[in-house]
């Protein structure tokens, strides 16, 4: 498990099948084979670590699922450790589970922040809530837009620095996971009709 709040900007160093090799140092610390680290949202397991890097198994469905496929040498991803028992919960429970991609519509000045709006398949936007938490490439945000086609954030300058986002264009596909609790509740709820009928 997750919170969304990026602590590093690592670098891709290869990707050869589904073998990832991350240039880091923040998540390198207390880290051992076999945690979990968020890589842009997608929880990979270490399988191999030196002074300067981390390794990852990827498999086909995340590559299939994840924007990950397109990463190549030289390209910047967010990283998170997992939580831990001291860890605070500053963004919001994020599984490192993408579900999907959606896409990077534009970026939009507004004082000191920038909005963000991203583009995303019906089937997901509908778990997507006004002042709900999302989860795009491994960071926690707060939706303050969303209409049948699309849905905006507000990217304080934190964000704006210490995250990959501002290094993407519109076009690019990010990766998306939705509230976990919504789903729930819209799983119980057609269970629910389905009994009914």
């Amino acid at each position: 498990m997750f919170t969304g709040i990026v602590e590093e900007v690592g670098r891709v160093r290869a990707r050869d099948g589904g073998i990832l090799v991350i240039e880091c140092d923040t998540v390198l610390e207390g880290s051992q084979l076999g945690d979990s680290i968020a890589v842009n949202g997608v929880d990979l397991t270490v399988r191999a670590m030196d002074t300067d890097s981390m390794t990852f198994d990827v498999m086909p469905e995340t590559f299939r699922r994840s924007n990950l496929v397109e990463f190549g040498p030289g390209d910047l991803v967010n990283l998170e450790r997992s939580v831990t028992g001291a860890t605070r919960m500053s963004g919001h429970v994020v599984r490192g589970v993408v579900e999907t991609t959606c896409t990077l519509h534009s970026f939009t000045p507004e004082g000191d922040a920038i909005i963000a709006r991203f583009e995303a398949d019906p089937e997901y936007l509908k778990y997507i809530v006004m002042k709900g938490p999302v989860c795009v490439d491994g960071i926690s945000l707060t939706v303050m837009g969303r209409d049948e086609t699309s849905f905006s954030v507000s990217l304080v300058q934190y964000t704006q620095e210490h995250t990959n986002l501002m290094h993407r264009k519109p076009g690019d596909r990010i990766n998306l996971e939705t509230d976990i609790f919504a789903r729930y509740i819209d799983q119980l709820l057609e269970a629910r009709e389905a009994a009914k009928a």
